[in-house]
């Protein structure tokens, strides 16, 4: 995979190559955990209840091509449905940080060259977070996140 060279910085979201754009998820699995939503602020709280195809020890989809057909209401990020969603992906994720004209984070594994560099910032699920298939919907509430 061939990456231009800190074009993170250079080339618009809508711009880069698939490579590059899939190059800009740090594995956290922060976006494959389900939220819920106070209906009275409309905050967004994320739980540690992950959707049934996330691999906990991986911090990966499980089937990441066939994602959609096996959870239709799994969101397929692209820079067309990035305006729509970026309100639901996490604060930490480089896509809605570019999309909102921040820049990467420091521990961000194309700024470290390290991908455990998520890990080392407290930033990674790996390990934190329980199967949707397990919990109850109504009991998601008992497994916020807390960070």
């Amino acid at each position: 995979m061939t990456l231009r060279p800190e074009f993170w910085h250079k080339v618009p979201l809508s711009e880069m190559t698939a490579p590059e754009w899939e190059a800009l998820c740090d594995g956290c699995g922060r976006c494959c955990l389900n939220k819920l939503e106070d209906i009275d602020t409309d905050e967004l709280i994320f739980t540690r209840v992950a959707c049934r195809l996330f691999d906990d020890s991986t911090c990966r989809c499980a089937s990441y091509e066939n994602r959609k057909s096996l959870v239709p209401e799994c969101v397929v990020l692209t820079p067309k449905t990035l305006p729509e969603i970026a309100y639901w992906m996490p604060e930490t994720c480089a896509y809605r940080l570019l999309h909102e004209g921040y820049q990467l984070p420091l521990w961000h594994p194309l700024i470290t060259g390290d991908p455990n560099s998520v890990r080392q910032a407290g930033v990674s699920m790996h390990d934190r977070t329980v199967s949707e298939s397990s919990v109850p919907l109504d009991d998601w509430e008992d497994y916020l996140l807390e960070d």
